[in-house]
């Protein structure tokens, strides 16, 4: 049987029978992943929408995320033993077919728990709604095949091609791997593409405004909450798990927020002080600004600018929060604000997002080689934005959640060649020489500090002569 591309049916269907069509977690997750495939949807905001449902139990939920985490995850290890059993022609099936196929295919490789079975009955069952028995006959084949012969399943040769070896294995796109492997060598590689494919936990940042540390450990205590210390920063924590977590009453109550390690960073390398005039040139979604607030304990101003409303009002709402009230909005376009100058600007640049991709696995497919040449024109223009509105004296720190030296170093130097007014001070004065690189700069990776990988930079401009 081939698997041509079947024509989606013309027919309207209403949400009901839609809902009912893709019912449970497996076909709620067939349902994201063809919205992430078919558009420009990111993976999380999808899926959170489908987690707020009280129509899906918490059990459900876990297994819903599990799910298409993994399979954004591991897609391209899925696929190619999905082509290797379709005879090639997986990437022709339609877009129900496939992600049935990933859904039962990663639930048979990775979830322990789930008996082969019931991965092979729920996928046939969910196709055999959507679009009859002679498509799930196919799929029934395909993966009872793939149960089979599972310890003789062959990966691409690593002594032949190393970097499509890689690539399918560890489940990248080919174009990085090349970009990576040049970079990094064969072994360093294997190890962020290791890292890249880990459960991350989550890091808590204690919101001193409201709470001491010590108190804030002593509420994780009492409900049996394990965690452990940062090893870069004082008052974050790391937990497993938090289940629940914005219904948690100390959540509520704005004892902590939710923030990666290697995003605070930079906002130690910033340095706010209390009564400073700051401006965050990319504020949503607040993070970094309510942390600069936080250190600068309420007093002096922050301006939060963001182009969307609706991300600034995100912002205004973790402020209420955490009890913060010196942080003022702007929707407007950061490369072309006239506001009065600042003390320090922080540049919190969009970026090809390459260092986060244990959080955003999805990334990693909707990434092209010439989205890098986009986003450093982009950056170089928030730059030159910047250097517009500091003071004589003050600071700008620019910063980004990639590990690519086009969005991060070179784009600094390139900086500085046009701008010598301002010259680097070195990051290791500011945060754990451990993050420092030999230019001075924040530079982080999944694979060596256990945090996404990003990169920040602080330029101090010159008093006049």
């Amino acid at each position: 049987m081939t698997t041509e591309t079947i024509e989606s049916s013309k027919q309207e269907t209403s949400p009901t029978e839609k809902q009912m069509l893709y019912a449970g977690p497996r076909g709620t997750a067939v349902k994201i992943l063809n919205r992430v495939e078919r558009t420009d949807s990111y993976l999380d905001k999808l899926l959170d929408v489908e987690l707020k449902s009280k129509e899906i139990s918490d059990l459900d939920k876990s297994l819903l995320a599990e799910i298409v985490h993994g399979v954004m995850r591991w897609q391209g290890r899925l696929d190619w033993i999905l082509n290797g059993f379709t005879h090639g022609n997986f990437s022709k099936s339609e877009v129900n077919v496939r992600n049935a196929l990933r859904v039962a295919l990663y639930q048979i490789l990775f979830l322990t728990q789930v008996p082969h079975y019931a991965a092979v009955n729920e996928a046939v069952e969910f196709i055999k709604r959507i679009r009859g028995d002679k498509f799930s006959g196919f799929v029934n084949a395909v993966l009872r095949n793939i149960i089979r012969t599972l310890d003789g399943i062959h990966y691409p040769n690593p002594d032949e091609d190393i970097a499509q070896y890689l690539a399918v294995y560890y489940s990248h796109p080919l174009w990085m791997v090349k970009r990576w492997l040049e970079r990094f060598g064969k072994e360093e590689l294997e190890k962020l593409l290791m890292a890249n494919n880990d459960l991350p936990g989550l890091t808590l940042r204690i919101n001193k405004l409201k709470i001491s540390p010590s108190e804030f450990l002593s509420l994780l205590e009492k409900q049996n909450v394990q965690f452990q210390g940062s090893t870069f920063i004082d008052h974050f924590i790391k937990v497993k798990n938090l289940s629940g977590i914005s219904q948690l009453n100390i959540f509520q109550q704005g004892y902590f927020t939710i923030q990666d390690e290697s995003a605070a960073l930079p906002v130690l390398l910033l340095d706010p002080k209390p009564g400073e005039k700051i401006i965050d040139m990319c504020a949503a979604p607040g993070g970094k600004t309510t942390f600069i607030a936080e250190r600068m304990n309420n007093q002096g101003e922050i301006l939060a600018v963001d182009k969307y409303d609706v991300k600034l009002n995100m912002i205004k709402l973790s402020c209420e929060r955490l009890g913060i009230k010196n942080v003022q909005t702007l929707a407007a376009d950061s490369s072309t604000i006239d506001v009065p100058l600042a003390d320090k600007v922080l540049v919190d640049a969009p970026c090809t997002g390459l260092g986060t991709l244990r959080k955003k696995p999805d990334i990693k497919w909707k990434r092209e080689p010439e989205d890098l040449k986009k986003m450093v024109q982009q950056q170089s223009t928030l730059l030159e934005s910047a250097a517009r509105l500091v003071k004589p004296g003050g600071v700008i720190v620019y910063s980004t959640c990639t590990t690519e030296p086009e969005e991060n170093s070179e784009t600094i130097k390139s900086f500085l060649e046009s701008h010598t007014e301002f010259y680097i001070e070195p990051a290791s004065d500011f945060v754990n020489k451990s993050v420092v690189s030999s230019e001075g700069f924040i530079e982080t990776f999944p694979h060596k500090h256990h945090v996404d990988g990003s990169f920040a930079a602080r330029l101090r401009k010159k008093l006049p002569n």
